[in-house]
């Protein structure tokens, strides 16, 4: 379970996009990863949401995100149409890989939490949410202070 200062855990995982490797994504941005639950559920949609609608600010800063949830990539292809679109890919963990080596599996062991890293470019977590809150405007604004920007 990666925290601040640790080096964040490198994987390979099926994408909408197409495999992604995350390490190079962090080899030239910096990267948001966002884990949810489950695609088409209220409050995953508005993590998710939270990030698009803010995703222009999120490029400015150097940085690009990722979502990742045990759903399946068919699933996760509704889910973005259902959104109207993501600027970012939505990658499918059904092995709960990531979410292991991440350490947000859910209680019952089927799914990931709401959670969400930032990891710099030399593959380093700056912030670490592991019980992300949409709600929650401290912690959606902790991200973009661990991104460098001033809130």
């Amino acid at each position: 379970m990666p925290d601040t200062g640790d080096p964040a855990p490198d994987l390979t995982l099926p994408g909408t996009n197409g495999e992604v490797l995350l390490s190079n994504i962090w080899a030239r941005r910096k990267l948001i990863l966002a884990f949810y639950a489950e695609d088409n559920t209220p409050l995953c949609s508005n993590e998710l949401s939270m990030l698009r609608d803010d995703y222009e600010i999120v490029q400015e800063l150097g940085a690009d995100a990722i979502g990742i949830s045990a759903s399946t990539l068919d699933s996760h292809l509704d889910f973005v149409q259902r959104l109207g679109g993501l600027p970012f890919p939505l990658l499918s963990d059904q092995a709960l890989v990531a979410a292991t080596a991440y350490g947000v599996v859910d209680d019952a062991g089927k799914r990931s939490r709401r959670a969400i890293f930032v990891i710099d470019q030399g593959g380093v977590v700056l912030h670490a949410e592991r019980w992300f809150q949409p709600g929650n405007p401290a912690q959606y604004e902790a991200i973009f202070r661990a991104l460098g920007l001033e809130v």
